[in-house]
């Protein structure tokens, strides 16, 4: 049973929006002070707070100080509407998605070590096999007017379908989201204005290993071949490799940042180029930008940057000279 908007035809009024689609999730993420031993217990801290890919980048495309409206499906429980209630007090139009009786709020837990990264998560994501073409066809007048269309690969294959379908000449974002999921978007990758990826999951689409810098820009040349305006491969404390198809290529490293929580900095990164992007830069000059945006989410408790802004993120810019 669908609880909210059962329609929305109207087109928005802002002249200039970006459109978020994807997954939001209650997070759940255990850390601790020791290194994890696994078949025990392990004390340590253990923190509820809003995420998910889609949600965690429109949250910071919205605090970068975009208009930008999310597309997702929650449950009818204390974490959906937690979920909503906090994605809009940071700024984000949220009266698209859909709340769901019967359905629960997808969910993610993870636990981390001493040095903030992932050790291990554990994803309940049913409910986005709920966003299906049907009922973006409620939304359909806002795709094709959009600034920018920002989708996960968390969402079903008949989803990505249909918004490259209805999309008009409005530039699509992929976030590849996991090795597993991000095959779903090979049928659309001609498509796509840019494609942020990692090292696996960027093996997955090109079906060959990534191991050193030449496999690296392989991979950048064989996504280019399949249709990809651009590619950003994230390689961690290294930083990216970006290339563009006619825009050239090259290595940046990461921003120094004591490293607090790994979870989020890939969907700030996310953010970052999408803002920049749509503000008419280069990517070259988008990429800089991109890693304050994650660098300021590393070294914060929390998978969004409550204080990320464009000032702040060009201060941390200025203060940092990459590793």
């Amino acid at each position: 049973m669908l609880l909210m908007n059962p329609t929305l035809n109207s087109t928005p009024t802002d002249a200039r929006f970006v459109v978020v689609l994807g997954g939001a999730n209650m997070d759940i993420s255990g850390s601790t002070a020791q290194p994890l031993v696994l078949s025990d217990s392990n004390p340590g801290r253990i923190r509820c707070a809003p995420g998910g890919v889609a949600r965690n980048v429109a949250e910071n495309l919205a605090r970068l100080g975009n208009s930008t409206r999310l597309l997702t499906a929650v449950g009818s429980d204390l974490y959906g509407r937690s979920l909503l209630d906090a994605t809009r007090a940071a700024g984000v139009d949220v009266h698209g998605s859909w709340v769901l009786e019967g359905e629960s709020t997808s969910t993610y837990l993870s636990l981390h070590g001493p040095d903030g990264d992932m050790s291990v998560a554990v994803n309940d994501m049913g409910i986005l096999e709920c966003i299906t073409p049907e009922r973006l066809a409620l939304r359909a007048p806002w795709v094709p007017q959009a600034a920018a269309l920002v989708v996960d690969c968390n969402v079903s294959a008949q989803t990505l379908d249909w918004l490259f379908a209805n999309r008009g000449d409005t530039p699509v974002y992929v976030d590849a989201v996991s090795a597993f999921k991000c095959t779903r978007i090979l049928p659309w990758l001609a498509h796509v204005h840019l494609l942020k990826v990692n090292r696996l999951e960027a093996q997955a689409l090109c079906h060959f290993d990534i191991y050193d810098d030449a496999s690296i820009v392989r991979a950048g040349q064989c996504l280019h071949a399949l249709g990809v305006e651009h590619v950003v491969l994230s390689l961690g404390e290294r930083g990216v490799y970006w290339s563009g198809r006619n825009a050239g290529q090259g290595w940046h490293g990461a921003l120094p940042c004591t490293v607090v929580n790994a979870t989020g900095a890939g969907d700030a990164l996310m953010a970052g180029l999408v803002h920049s992007l749509v503000s008419q830069q280069e990517l070259h000059a988008a990429i800089p930008f991109a890693l304050g945006c994650a660098a300021m989410t590393l070294a914060s408790s929390q998978a969004n940057h409550p204080g990320l802004s464009v000032t702040a993120v060009v201060q941390c810019m200025h203060n940092a000279t990459p590793l």
